[in-house]
């Protein structure tokens, strides 16, 4: 994990950092067909936002004032008042996106609640979350941490401190189980980052050649069991 929120911010520019964002917008795979309109919750430096704000009519809310700064510029709406869920009371959204956000608050469930409400019928909501079984396989080989990994893998928690706090640790069976008890279906599940950040030979990362063939490897093995269970994240889409 990055040291600073700068650090963090030149990942993102970064052939490993871009992949990510790649993977996503192709998993997601959000018709140009019709403008939506999309809530990006916990926005981050806002490149999600500006990716879909080319073809859609996008929310961002980023309540981390150094993110706010150092995000990227786009044609979308910003919001950037702390946990203040009324500002949205009269909106209503084709897409809600949460990536990588219910790891860092107390009750995941009370923010996916506030998030649905806002989601329009048969509205897709895109969640990202860390999965324990990759973080494990990223300790072991890209950390060179044998002990590291062994810790993770006997307490099955991954409950480290970071640039945004506490990071906890949830399985997909309990957003499973919230979808189900709020009559939303899960559409797909997907993986992300199984074979890209585990090498540490940086320098070849930075060819096209690799590039390419890397993101072609990763969205043929992001929905087969064996890859998607060892995989860094978790991607689920929801369908209300």
């Amino acid at each position: 994990m990055p040291d600073s929120i700068e650090d963090y911010r030149n990942l993102i520019e970064q052939p490993w950092g871009k992949m990510f964002y790649d993977m996503i917008f192709r998993q997601l795979d959000l018709s140009k067909d019709k403008k939506l309109k999309i809530l990006d919750y916990g926005a981050g430096f806002c490149v999600t936002a500006r990716y879909y704000a080319e073809s859609h009519n996008v929310t961002a809310y980023e309540p981390n004032p150094e993110m706010f700064e150092k995000r990227v510029e786009g044609d979308y709406k910003l919001i950037t008042t702390q946990n203040d869920f009324k500002i949205l009371e009269e909106h209503s959204f084709d897409v809600v996106i949460c990536h990588n956000v219910l790891e860092y608050v107390s009750s995941p469930t009370e923010i996916l609640n506030e998030l649905i409400k806002y989601l329009k019928p048969n509205g897709i909501l895109s969640i990202v979350k860390h999965n324990l079984k990759g973080r494990i396989l990223a300790q072991a080989i890209y950390s060179d941490d044998p002990a590291g990994a062994l810790s993770l893998l006997k307490s099955q928690s991954d409950n480290g401190n970071n640039l945004f706090g506490k990071r906890g640790t949830y399985d997909n069976e309990m957003l499973l189980r919230f979808a189900e008890s709020n009559g939303l279906v899960c559409k797909d599940i997907f993986g992300i980052r199984t074979f890209f950040a585990v090498s540490a030979n940086f320098e070849i990362k930075y060819t096209e050649e690799w590039y390419k063939g890397m993101l072609e490897l990763e969205m043929q093995t992001c929905d087969i069991d064996e890859y998607k269970n060892v995989s860094f994240f978790h991607h689920l889409i929801f369908k209300k």
